[in-house]
């Protein structure tokens, strides 16, 4: 039986690593510029628009950058065509956190409340499916058309902010979906919140959560997303936030003032210089 456990860890952990490689496009060094991609999109006018007259033609234009494991290690480079930005270590600390969940017993389901092309919550998906866990839901929440602009009057922290203009971080709900079946991983397991968070996540039809990981960048996006879905986080179970280091007056700033007026003192716990997290007692 010990050496039956161990096969199968050994097993779930190289699944595990392969899926985890391939959604950050480490496996395929993946670091291509493609122009009118994600990384060009809605910031770089010129490059964006050559890239996009060609795409209506068939063609792409891309060119070589040297892959940089370290970069992608931290979630630093965004890569061209693979499913997630997040990089590597913040990949590791969601399977750790699902491992403490399952082997804990913390009840609730897992979600992501930004979700780009869907590579986290199809990790997410691939830690259930590697546990043999068919209890829990993944749920996908995002308005699958980009950011909003930012409501400075009610989020003056928010003031100055451009990620609405990056249409390279508008994906469809369709595409998501399609990544999933790619994997596959789509499944009734997988259920999607389609809108803004303050029009979603507060009727959302969750009755638990063990897994909260918030990537709304902006301050009103992880306001809104700690104010409807934190008071349904199990004890026990994980908080985290994909921006907390990067965006120190929004994410971080929404982070301390939401866990200010709950009286939450957890350590928050830093994953990677970006991403941070921490347990609920």
């Amino acid at each position: 039986m010990i050496e039956s456990n161990s096969a199968a860890a050994e097993l779930r952990e190289l699944y595990l690593n392969l899926v985890k490689r391939s959604l950050t496009g480490a496996l395929a060094e993946d670091n291509d510029s493609v122009l009118g991609g994600v990384r060009t999109a809605g910031r770089r006018r010129v490059a964006s628009a050559i890239g996009q007259a060609a795409q209506r033609f068939g063609f792409e234009i891309a060119y070589k950058k040297p892959y940089d494991a370290a970069l992608r290690e931290r979630g630093l480079d965004w890569p061209s065509r693979a499913e997630s930005m997040i990089g590597l270590k913040r990949m590791d600390n969601v399977q750790t956190c699902i491992a403490d969940i399952v082997n804990d017993g913390v009840p609730g389901d897992l979600i992501e409340t930004g979700v780009w092309r869907g590579g986290a919550c199809i990790f997410m998906r691939a830690n259930l499916k590697a546990w043999g866990d068919t209890s829990r839901t993944v749920w996908l929440a995002d308005s699958f058309a980009g950011l909003p602009a930012p409501n400075v009057k009610d989020f003056p922290n928010d003031a100055g902010d451009t990620f609405y203009k990056q249409t390279g971080l508008s994906v469809g709900e369709a595409a998501v979906r399609h990544n999933f079946e790619r994997y596959g991983l789509l499944d009734d397991q997988v259920r999607f919140l389609v809108g803004w968070f303050k029009d979603t996540l507060p009727t959302a039809p969750i009755e638990q959560l063990a897994l909260l990981r918030l990537d709304g960048d902006l301050y009103e996006s992880t306001w809104q997303a700690l104010e409807a879905l934190y008071p349904k986080l199990s004890s026990g179970g994980y908080c985290i936030v994909d921006d907390y280091g990067t965006l120190p007056t929004q994410a971080q700033a929404a982070v301390h003032d939401y866990r200010a007026k709950v009286g939450s003192t957890e350590t928050i716990v830093d994953i990677d210089g970006s991403g941070a997290y921490w347990r609920k007692a």
